[in-house]
């Protein structure tokens, strides 16, 4: 029980973000992970299997997220159906990837990553075009880039389809709901390629590959419960400050990861 009451409440907090952010949750499930998962899990496979638990985690948390952003009408879908495909593509080539990387390069890309999309997002880097007028190629890279690098840092993509979008002129509140659906394909595609990479490697926790099953159901349990509450204050919340506090949270938990 003194194991899983952490977890749980990780599956509280993962899941309100998730809907608030629309991040997938993966930001504070991985470095949260590693703390909880540190004596049981060998530090060779720590990493993986803090991502590959996440990823699994988001599967069902960006279902009850993009259920509550839907009914606010907030989803675009047309710019969903431009980034999917290669999202998935992008997703499952990440997660095997990850198999040639060590702890350490895993942790720190995962840091400088997150520090890097907090500064941009504070500092509201906008672009002249509208998301509208991109090309088709532009929409095919971006894509694939999301999902690859999504899958290697278990992330649902929120942290940089919201970016995107909203540099492009899109909405944050919209670019919020919409990143919560695209988070959905990402973290089918790179769950799997985690549960595939894992499935024989030895210091792996069994069962699922990399995937910790025990805190993957704790999680899971809560969040899809809290994630429709983050998506309904989302939606009253000033989208300046939304964006603010986004890019504040991103470098609290780089620097966290960073530090562990």
């Amino acid at each position: 029980m003194a194991e899983i009451v952490p977890l749980l409440l990780l599956g509280v907090f993962s899941g309100f973000i998730a809907g608030l952010l629309g991040v997938g949750g993966g930001l504070i499930m991985v470095p949260v992970l590693l703390y909880l998962l540190a004596g049981t899990v060998g530090q060779a496979v720590l990493m993986h299997t803090a991502v590959g638990t996440a990823l699994a985690a988001i599967v069902f948390t960006s279902i009850s997220s993009v259920r509550a952003h839907h009914q606010h009408g907030a989803i675009h879908w047309k710019y969903f159906k431009q980034l999917a495909p290669m999202i998935l593509l992008g997703a499952f080539s990440g997660a095997l990837l990850t198999q040639l990387m060590s702890f350490d390069f895993m942790r720190v890309f995962f840091a400088l990553f997150e520090l890097s999309v907090a500064f941009i997002m504070y500092f509201g880097v906008i672009s002249s075009e509208h998301v509208d007028s991109l090309s088709k190629w532009v929409w095919r890279i971006t894509g694939y880039v999301i999902g690859l690098v999504s899958a290697i840092v278990g992330i649902g993509g929120g942290t940089m389809t919201t970016p995107f979008l909203t540099y492009n002129n899109v909405d944050i509140k919209n670019a919020i709901a919409t990143s919560a659906a695209v988070g959905m394909p990402i973290a089918i595609a790179g769950a799997l390629g985690f549960i595939v990479t894992g499935w024989n490697v030895e210091n792996a926790i069994g069962g699922l590959g990399f995937i910790h099953t025990e805190a993957l159901l704790s999680i899971v349990a809560m969040s899809v419960l809290f994630a429709p509450l983050g998506a309904k204050v989302a939606h009253r919340v000033d989208g300046k400050k939304l964006k603010k506090f986004f890019a504040l949270f991103l470098a609290f938990l780089g620097l966290s990861v960073l530090a562990f």
